[in-house]
């Protein structure tokens, strides 16, 4: 092996194994910090009690509760960052995001039409996973052929962008239709789920397998990512089945998206500022950007979810209020440093 090659990947192992343990220690302290704290001393036992799934002290069962809702919070991180990174990839373009193409929107309209008519927690689920899945069925059928590749790549990039945005556009008008004619008693909830709240969020196996498969496709794919991204035009002369890379981004990106925000609502910036700030600290190639911002991005939402529920203790936030409070002027920052 090449002593620059081996170097390199001693680098990449190194990276990915300290953003590991950075992301058990955000899930040990959303299990400790909390209205009530759990003391250091305390942890080992609580955490025996937790894996042995019979809780007899308040640490226990508050290491339960919290480890729940820190999962649920670590898979939609990873969801939306993972997705923001095949956007941009599929899209070419840095301020693309996993609710660009209207697929986000599409999930609000079928929750928020379940909550108007007071239907069950899970059908409110069912919804709006179905929501997301028209919206995506539909861009699809009428982007198809920009989804292709080939000579017009970029064209079609601009087309299928441009479809999201219209279809984004009506799904947010239904929204709004919901929301004016909602009787009082329903608003507060229906707008919470807009926000992105993730509270009393149980432990859902759905999202994690998704994550899996569409990690496993993006680690596979990593290096077509990097040829389409420095050679658009001649990515197929390369040998990359660019029609199919960009189906598999546009299908698992979707599918990203429509899990996450099914789990916890529409939670906004994630998706945006954890790739970019990736690429900033790791780099741009694909190879370690894919695993780091998964990682960045679980890790970031479980502490802004953390902060969220204890900043005004004991009433708790919605997590994407924070996010957004947090990613605007770190957006921002990243902005004046490209400048530079």
């Amino acid at each position: 092996m090449h002593p620059l090659s081996a170097k390199l990947r001693l680098r990449a192992a190194t990276v990915i194994i300290l953003l590991v343990l950075l992301s058990l220690a955000s899930m040990v302290a959303a299990g400790m910090i909390g209205s009530v704290s759990i003391p250091l001393a305390d942890l080992p036992g609580a955490l025996r009690e937790f894996i042995s799934g019979q809780p007899t002290s308040l640490p226990g069962h508050l290491i339960g509760l919290r480890a729940e809702r820190a999962a649920t919070a670590f898979v939609t991180g990873a969801s939306l960052s993972l997705a923001g990174v095949m956007m941009q990839a599929l899209l070419r373009n840095p301020l693309a995001d996993p609710y660009v193409l209207g697929i986000s929107s599409g999930a609000s309209v079928g929750a928020l039409a379940a909550l108007l008519f007071m239907c069950a927690a899970w059908m409110v689920d069912a919804a709006s996973f179905a929501g997301a899945v028209v919206i995506s069925m539909l861009l699809y059928f009428l982007a198809r052929r920009d989804l292709r590749g080939g000579t017009a790549a970029e064209g079609g990039t601009a087309m299928l962008l441009l479809t999201g945005v219209v279809l984004s556009s009506g799904c947010i008008a239904l929204v709004t239709l919901m929301l004016s004619i909602a009787p009082e008693s329903r608003l507060r909830t229906m707008v919470f789920w807009l926000i992105g709240d993730l509270s009393g969020s149980p432990i859902r196996w759905l999202p994690w397998f998704v994550l899996a498969g569409c990690l496993a496709f993006a680690l596979r794919a990593a290096r077509s990512f990097n040829v389409m991204a420095l050679h658009a035009e001649a990515s197929a002369t390369l040998g990359i089945r660019v029609g199919a890379l960009r189906k598999g981004l546009f299908f698992c990106s979707g599918l990203l998206t429509a899990s996450a925000v099914t789990t916890a609502g529409s939670i906004g910036f994630v998706g945006l500022i954890v790739p970019h700030a990736c690429r900033f600290a790791f780099g741009p190639d694909h190879r370690l950007l894919v695993p780091c911002a998964t990682l960045v991005g679980g890790a970031y939402l479980v502490l802004a979810d953390t902060l969220a529920r204890t900043i005004i203790a004991p009433q708790q936030l919605p997590a994407g209020v924070v996010t957004a409070l947090v990613g605007t002027p770190v957006f921002l920052y990243q902005l004046h440093r490209l400048r530079k």
